[in-house]
């Protein structure tokens, strides 16, 4: 348990130096448009907690490929900048799982549902964003409760966390949670979450971050429903890894190496050689990237795969085919703008 404990402590703070703090404030917001009644005439509709199931989302099997879909008629009017996605990925990277997709859909309820059921068939660890706030808008979770078939039911320890760690709001100063008001009626609606009485209720919400009242939803045994307020999305998502770490293809971490090299030749220049060079690397699951950085000196060529041994046997190789040097992250020491 100890050497567990220290292996996760090392990767969490491996994560943290590659997902810098997003500076963007998505509004935390869903929906359910029928009428709710009062928390005590709800009581026989309460869901309480069971014994924890250690297979998260009841879905024992290993986690090769996940896909993001970021749900949100303000990320696709440009209103809001989508940084969740971006964290996935890089969280995806460091953990060796393969992102295959990633989606933005509006608030828009046969939209949810049609993306939601296509990706929990095609991949192993779906991640939501969005759509799980107090306003009319928010759909998200009454959306996917219906993708597949499933009631909306008031989950109780999410409701006493919610009371517990919600700060008082001064534009609110007669809110009780005692007394019904439009104000808990919409807050319940944070904390009314898809249940499927045949699973364990316990893999079905789960609470990574104890400082966090929010959540995480899992419908399906592999879709996961977070907010899109990125401080909360990114808490979220590092509070996952425990709990899916030996579900892992390689829960010792380094699942997926990256190569990255820095050329002054133009893409024309090495098309040829690396068109040869992703052939003959297929086989060894190593794929071949090359990125035009316009308006700089230099270009990129990434090598990434699994094999770690294999992908730095190949490093002096293509070192020199495209005449470049090893860097450690793109933009490094060749920022400099390109020579009119």
């Amino acid at each position: 348990m100890a050497h567990y404990s220290s292996r996760m402590n090392s990767r969490l703070s491996q994560l943290a130096r590659h997902f810098p703090r997003s500076q963007a404030n998505i509004g935390y917001t869903p929906v359910i448009t029928t009428p709710r009644p009062s928390i005590k005439s709800t009581a026989s509709r309460i869901i309480m907690a069971s014994t924890p199931n250690p297979a998260i989302g009841g879905n024992p099997r290993t986690i090769h490929t996940a896909a993001c879909l970021i749900i949100g008629d303000e990320v696709l009017g440009g209103k809001t900048v989508d940084t969740n996605s971006a964290f996935m990925a890089k969280w995806c990277f460091s953990l060796g799982v393969n992102l295959k997709r990633i989606e933005t859909i509006e608030d828009d309820e046969s939209e949810i549902i049609e993306a939601v059921q296509r990706m929990s068939n095609r991949y192993d660890f779906v991640v939501t964003s969005g759509g799980i706030g107090p306003t009319h808008d928010d759909i998200t979770y009454q959306s996917i409760a219906k993708a597949f078939g499933l009631p909306l039911e008031l989950h109780a320890e999410a409701y006493k966390r919610m009371k517990k760690l919600t700060k008082p709001n001064k534009f609110q100063p007669g809110f009780s949670w005692d007394v019904d008001s439009p104000a808990k009626t919409a807050r319940l609606r944070m904390v009314e979450l898809p249940f499927d009485k045949n699973r364990d209720l316990a893999s079905q919400a789960l609470f990574p971050c104890d400082e966090l009242w929010v959540p995480v939803s899992v419908v399906n045994g592999n879709v996961h429903i977070l907010p899109g307020v990125p401080r909360l999305f990114e808490s979220l998502l590092n509070g996952l890894i425990p709990l899916i770490d030996d579900r892992l293809e390689n829960p010792e971490g380094g699942g997926i190496w990256r190569v990255i090299v820095s050329t002054p030749l133009p893409e024309s220049a090495v098309a040829g050689y690396l068109t040869e060079l992703a052939a003959k690397v297929a086989a060894k699951g190593v794929k071949v990237g090359s990125y035009p950085r316009w308006g700089k000196k230099n270009n990129t060529v990434t090598l990434v795969g699994r094999d770690r041994d294999y992908l730095e046997s190949l490093v002096p190789e293509v070192l020199a085919n495209v005449e470049g040097k090893r860097i450690i992250m793109e933009g490094e020491a060749d920022d400099e703008p390109e020579q009119q």
